[in-house]
């Protein structure tokens, strides 16, 4: 009811405040209750939140469409593939780190994208371009596939939400209506589930893999989920979501558990969990030291100590080819 309310107060700024200022200042804050109310919706979709999975279905579908997310799709991905292979790159590939070797392969277009996915002002682009995008819009299911309709379904809901809303916006409000209560809110969510999930897995100490013989799922669930402390009212708005840990080793436990969840881990595990505190100064050290990743040595790597390992690398190997290369006099090896 708080996340209900909290966001038909903001939209309802968004669409009737007369100055255009008030209205996208109405919209960001729509935009912070849509990100709430997604962190709710995602509780009923792991099942935490109600017994019977139609009700979950009905109230977490509600939930997401502010966010214009497709309940059925989001699930499939996020439940099967993130939360079943987290931080395993070869499956996972929400917030997958590149090496410097392909970071080096790629145009200068994909590279400047990549860039501006990992500034912590423009991290919103990952979420759009790399699961919501793919992940939902341009996803296709085989026609046989038990899941196809309901996926179908899922698609239709949301599309018929965003034409809807969009055209009422449109008819309180004109192009402006649509601006501060439709996009708007929208970015802005997309901006804070993109900071997020950033924040759970990654951070310096917290290593990717690439083999699945060095990845297990209680190194993926508790030693590379992170627990991110905000002030009270803060987890109390957002719900809990930045308490990651608990919520890895069982999904089903309600936001509203987490916290004496992750007491009752520390008392057993402290010693592998990672915990560090929100604020501008740490997330922009996490942004900073972790732009590509080195699977082999398991180590973080800004772009600049990147272009320093690819030479270093280079260097090894035309060492070794010259050694390996017959000397008159000497051994050859």
């Amino acid at each position: 009811m708080f996340d209900a309310i909290f966001y038909l107060s903001a939209i309802t700024g968004a669409l009737l405040a007369g100055p255009w200022w008030l209205k996208l200042l109405f919209g960001l804050l729509a935009g912070s209750a849509v990100a709430s109310m997604f962190v709710w919706a995602h509780d009923a979709a792991h099942g935490a939140l109600f017994q019977s999975k139609r009700t979950a279905e009905i109230l977490g579908t509600i939930f997401m469409l502010p966010s214009l997310n497709m309940y059925r799709l989001w699930a499939f991905g996020h439940n099967r593939v993130h939360h079943g292979f987290t931080s395993l790159s070869t499956i996972d590939w929400v917030w997958r780190p590149w090496t410097p070797q392909e970071y080096r392969s790629k145009t200068v277009w994909q590279k400047m994208i990549y860039r501006l996915e990992r500034s912590p002002y423009t991290c919103a682009l990952h979420y759009l371009l790399r699961i919501w995008w793919p992940g939902m819009v341009r996803f296709k299911v085989d026609a046989k596939n038990k899941d196809y309709w309901p996926f179908f379904y899922s698609k239709m809901i949301t599309l018929v939400f965003f034409i809807s809303f969009s055209a009422l916006a449109y008819w309180i409000s004109g192009p402006m209506g649509i601006i501060a209560a439709v996009i708007l809110p929208f970015l802005v969510f997309n901006y804070y589930i993109a900071l997020f999930v950033f924040l759970h897995h990654t951070h310096p100490n917290v290593p990717f893999f690439s083999e699945k013989e060095e990845w297990s799922q209680s190194i993926g669930q508790l030693y590379c989920s992170i627990i991110v402390r905000c002030s009270k009212v803060s987890e109390y708005l957002i719900h809990n979501i930045l308490i990651h840990t608990p919520h890895h080793v069982d999904p089903r436990i309600p936001f509203y558990r987490l916290k004496g969840a992750y007491e009752d881990l520390r008392a057993e595990y402290g010693q592998y969990i990672h915990e560090t505190r929100f604020g501008f100064f740490e997330i922009r050290r996490i942004f900073k030291e972790c732009k590509l990743y080195d699977y082999e040595g398991k180590s973080w790597l800004s772009f600049r100590s990147g272009r320093s390992w690819i030479e270093e690398k280079a260097a090894d190997i035309a060492a070794s080819a010259t050694s390996s290369v017959y000397q008159p006099g000497k051994t050859a090896h």
